[in-house]
């Protein structure tokens, strides 16, 4: 196992190396300058020129890469070419938020999704699996932003309240973070849910009609006990895969959750800093989710043994 670990991180090297490259390159495509958008379109063309001299815009790429890189390899990845802050301390500050938003939508999405699909399973074609059934499409088509804005937006109009916008962390005051937290987590985690559910219920009912399960039951073991014990944990892996795919996914896609509920986490920061071209701060962010999602996948692959004792890693 730990052979197995230690290559797969190795692997992991050429894949990051790459998308280095690939963000950098592409973030210099977008049109408009950072030194542009900082002075105005009214700046004059030497003014711009020496602004973009100082931030350092100015030398060749392959050295501007070559700077970054070996920032992000030290620990610092550099200076934001819009607030002129560290990188760092940014991400210090916005990767907590993000982090918490994103376990919190998975946790709340998980806590719905695993039971609703368990029991439609359970109850195939009867009136709790159409339920289930529908619930799951509908949050597959309800597009998050939209669940987000009618949640802020609903409750403000029926009861005159609206979540706290200021942000507060969960160790100086958790009931107003959890506040604050709650209506984001479940626009982000409806997604989430409905794909957790819908494969839930496949999952297991495939596994049920195995033969280790008739043979269970032939057995005269109780009907919670052959769920439990036997079909749930069989048919957890392609569950677990994509809750923590999902994950990953989550991670990043928190950029319009964050912005309509002013969390100041990785989200809101990676699209300010596409608006105002700070081509460091969106390099950095991109390459730290690349990174966090490569480490899911590796640490899902090793969850694949302890779900099935077939499965061994050399």
């Amino acid at each position: 196992m730990k052979r197995y670990i230690l290559r797969r991180l190795l692997l992991a090297i050429p894949v990051l190396l790459g998308v280095s490259i690939a963000i950098f390159a592409m973030v210099r495509i977008l049109p408009g300058d950072v030194a542009t958008a900082r002075l105005g379109d009214d700046a004059s063309k030497a003014d711009v020129a020496r602004l973009r001299a100082k931030l350092g815009l100015d030398r060749p790429l392959h050295v501007q890469y070559i700077d970054w890189i070996g920032g992000i390899l030290t620990g610092n990845p550099g200076i934001s070419l819009w607030t002129d802050q560290p990188i760092g301390t940014m991400l210090a500050n916005a990767v907590p938020v993000t982090v918490e938003l994103t376990i919190l939508a998975s946790l709340m999405s998980l806590l719905i999704a695993l039971p609703t699909g368990v029991l439609s399973a359970v109850y195939q074609d009867r009136p709790v699996d159409y339920v289930s059934r529908l619930l799951g499409i509908a949050g597959l088509a309800v597009p998050n932003f939209w669940l987000g804005t009618l949640m802020v937006v609903m409750p403000s109009i029926w009861f005159g309240w609206v979540p706290p916008m200021q942000y507060v962390s969960l160790f100086k005051d958790p009931l107003t973070n959890l506040q604050q937290l709650a209506l984001p987590a479940v626009a982000l985690g409806a997604y989430l849910a409905a794909i957790v559910s819908r494969l839930t219920r496949s999952s297991l009912l495939e596994v049920l009609r195995q033969d280790f399960v008739r043979t269970a039951r032939a057995k005269g073991l109780a009907e919670r006990i052959v769920i439990n014990r036997h079909a749930l944990k069989n048919a957890a892996i392609p569950v677990t895969t994509m809750a923590a795919l999902q994950f990953g996914h989550l991670l990043g896609g928190t950029v319009v959750i964050e912005k309509i509920f002013s969390l100041p986490g990785l989200g809101r920061l990676t699209l300010d800093a596409i608006l105002a071209r700070d081509y460091l701060t969106v390099q950095t962010n991109v390459f730290l989710l690349t990174g966090a999602f490569i480490l899911i996948n590796i640490v899902v692959d090793v969850g694949y043994a302890y779900l099935d004792p077939r499965i061994r890693y050399h």
